[in-house]
């Protein structure tokens, strides 16, 4: 079949990034014809709230990346539309969405295809309703969902979310393991490259920085932590930096974190997870999240939160542990919270760890999360 992926790939960073690329390699090898069509212009650099979007890895091999759409220009989602439909004409079209502000862009594009073709259109979302809420968000995504077909989610809570827009066709499968990074090596190796102590107890927290991860919960709950342990944060911020600075200066944690504040590219990120004893997600609300599926591939257990959708694929005491959440307003507590949180990390050090590694690195575990069964189980959607 011929099939067309909409959304980000090279030359933009990010998970969802890779994650495209992922997916239509896999669909490659299943014999499929498959472009991606991606952002000339993603985010207005106002609104965007890193350093750049742009990575300096080299481009992927062997994909078809068309770099098209222009997300503040209707004259230009008209002409990718009627391009797309035209110029590829293909059987499925698998649209990635995750924000309302980008509705509109992809809703007309969809909508324009229509009007010369009549391909199944997939909608693969990341969310459905987005972690920082704004105006007009359910207006806009409802017109992006008008034009979908069929859906795909990676959580129960975006499928529960996406209920209450439509009734249409969807199906729920597990993020797959991303497989695009270099292999994990030992831990002595991987601490002696980012200059950390061998003999230390090291968190990770991974990723993006932004309010909804809770790393503000994490630092809370450092200082009640009984065991002697490290935090190792690895990520850009995204959002109020001097926030979080203030606060690991104002709790006197200096000491006790490794602050690698900037976008860790993809051929560091197997030092990191190699490097750390366990990753640690303490989200106030979530759906999945892709870091989950790097450090199952790196075999590295974790500890998440409650909230969203992480504890559906955390086996507890098998692949990590679920810490708890109380809620104040319907705002997870983040002082009574971390009393918890600490506490589970204290648990996770107690426990023979290391045969959570093996468990999470066996074949079984791992075949549940492939990108050969979501490659076949979303094209059933169509």
């Amino acid at each position: 079949m011929k099939i067309v992926i909409i959304g980000p790939a090279h030359p933009l960073r990010g998970g969802i990034a890779d994650f495209n690329h992922a997916l239509a390699a896999e669909l490659q090898t299943q014999n499929h014809i498959v472009d991606i069509v991606s952002f000339s212009l993603q985010y207005p650099r106002f609104l965007f709230p890193g350093k750049t979007q742009y990575t300096d890895s080299p481009p992927p091999q062997n994909l078809h990346i068309h770099t098209k759409i222009n997300s503040i220009s209707p004259f230009n989602w008209l002409h990718v539309g009627t391009w797309i439909a035209k110029k590829i004409n293909p059987d499925i079209i698998i649209v990635r969405f995750w924000i309302p502000f980008l509705a509109p862009a992809l809703g007309t594009i969809l909508k324009q295809m229509k009007k010369y073709i009549h391909s199944h259109i997939i909608g693969l979302c990341d969310n459905v309703i987005p972690h920082e809420k704004r105006p007009l968000d359910k207006i806009l995504t409802r017109y992006f969902i008008n034009q979908c077909d069929s859906f795909v989610v990676m959580s129960n809570k975006v499928l529960q979310d996406l209920r209450s827009f439509t009734e249409k066709p969807a199906i729920c499968l597990p993020h797959p393991i991303y497989n695009i990074y270099q292999p994990r090596v030992d831990k002595k190796n991987a601490r002696q490259q980012l200059n950390l102590p061998y003999n230390e107890k090291i968190l990770l927290f991974f990723g993006f920085i932004r309010k909804y991860k809770g790393l503000d919960l994490l630092l809370e709950a450092l200082p009640k932590i009984k065991n002697e342990v490290k935090l190792l944060i690895a990520g850009e911020f995204y959002g109020n930096e001097e926030y979080y600075l203030d606060k690991i200066k104002s709790s006197g944690l200096n000491e006790r974190i490794y602050l690698h504040n900037y976008f860790i590219p993809q051929n560091k990120v197997h030092l990191y997870f190699s490097a750390c004893d366990v990753v640690v997600q303490p989200y106030l609300s979530a759906t999945q999240s892709g870091v989950t599926q790097v450090a199952y591939f790196f075999g590295k257990p974790m500890i998440v939160t409650d909230v969203g959708g992480l504890s559906e694929i955390v086996i507890s005491q098998k692949s990590g542990l679920v810490c708890p959440v109380v809620y104040q307003d319907k705002q997870v507590d983040i002082i009574q919270t971390s009393y918890l949180l600490a506490k589970e990390i204290d648990i996770f050090f107690d426990l023979p760890y290391q045969d959570m590694e093996a468990f999470i690195l066996s074949e079984d575990f791992q075949s549940k999360y492939s990108w050969s069964s979501f490659a076949k189980k979303i094209l059933n959607t169509g």
